[in-house]
């Protein structure tokens, strides 16, 4: 089979290369899955230098979250059939035309998304997903501020929030990225991700600040985040992508009334699996009725993997970008 293969780590990739490689053989529990469409994340490129926390014995390949098709099932499988359209995640291994996954870490993929828009959905809508319901209880009318809005989990996010009947403000970099979000999910703003932008968001809100505040970035974004939220408000921390982990005195948001609350959506699943399967189950009853619509930035074949990687480094990405192998 086709596959991309991390044989060494290094700089820029330089161990990555397309290789040939053995098809897998399911065990018991497991499933093998012919990938249809496999997305590229951050952690991908972090892992392939090993910068990522999570490092695989070399060689490997990378790739976490795709779609495609049932293709063979192993010993002790129920629910999976050759055939069954389906999409998931891994922790590396889908950027290859087949891959092998444990059983119960596959759902059905909705009817209404293609293959390219399936493997966009399972790691940035499910962060969404815990973000603003679990996590912020959004509701409908609520003020929702964005940051990192371009981003694969900044996008869903806009998205997500659209649904659930919220008021978004989205911050992005770019010109380009700001016209490219308010095309897509037309949110109520779609503001420059610079310095001062809490003076923007007051104005939007007629003093009141964001009700949630959906935050990726960290750092400076982050310390004046404090300063445009409502009282009563969500400050969801969600990463750092700023490299500068902030701090806060706790008597702000005592004397504000917000809360700070963590997201990490795969360890919500692994502490509360019930929970888990509902999340799941809304995200794909959400993605079939339309509320929610994934966006990929670019589908290239698997061979032109350099220049997808390429993509997400320069930050060019408006949502996604999925590889076919």
């Amino acid at each position: 089979m086709r596959a991309l293969q991390v044989s060494r780590l290094a700089p820029d990739h330089a161990g990555c290369a397309i290789a040939d490689l053995p098809v897998p053989e399911p065990g018991p529990g497991e499933v093998r899955v012919r990938v249809r469409a496999a997305a590229v994340n951050f952690p991908d490129l972090l892992m392939t230098r090993g910068a990522y926390q999570l490092k695989p014995d070399l060689p490997f390949v990378p790739g976490l979250e795709f779609s495609g098709e049932v293709d063979a099932v192993g010993a002790d499988v129920e629910g999976s059939a050759p055939g069954d359209a389906v999409i998931g995640g891994n922790r590396f291994g889908a950027m290859a035309e087949y891959c092998i996954v444990p059983a119960a870490t596959l759902r059905r993929k909705p009817a209404a998304l293609d293959w390219a828009a399936a493997a966009a959905c399972p790691v940035a809508y499910l962060t969404a997903y815990v973000a603003l319901v679990r996590c912020a209880r959004v509701a409908p009318g609520d003020w929702v501020l964005v940051h990192g809005a371009a981003g694969g989990v900044g996008l869903a996010t806009v998205d997500l929030a659209r649904g659930l009947g919220a008021r978004v403000i989205a911050v992005a970099s770019s010109a380009a990225k700001r016209d490219a979000i308010a095309a897509l999910y037309a949110p109520e703003a779609v503001i420059e991700a610079a310095p001062g932008f809490r003076e923007t968001v007051k104005a939007l809100t007629g003093g009141k600040g964001a009700d949630v505040i959906f935050d990726p970035v960290g750092g400076d974004v982050f310390d004046e985040s404090t300063r445009c939220i409502a009282f009563g408000g969500r400050l969801l921390v969600v990463g750092f992508a700023s490299g500068r982990i902030p701090e806060i005195s706790v008597n702000i948001p005592l004397i504000k009334g917000f809360s700070v609350v963590g997201v990490r959506a795969g360890e919500y699943g692994r502490r509360f699996p019930e929970r888990g399967a509902e999340n799941i189950a809304a995200i794909d009853a959400l993605a079939e009725s339309g509320a929610i619509r994934p966006h990929v930035h670019a589908v290239l074949d698997l061979a032109d993997w350099r220049a997808g990687f390429a993509m997400l480094e320069r930050r060019e990405v408006v949502g996604k970008v999925v590889l076919t192998p």
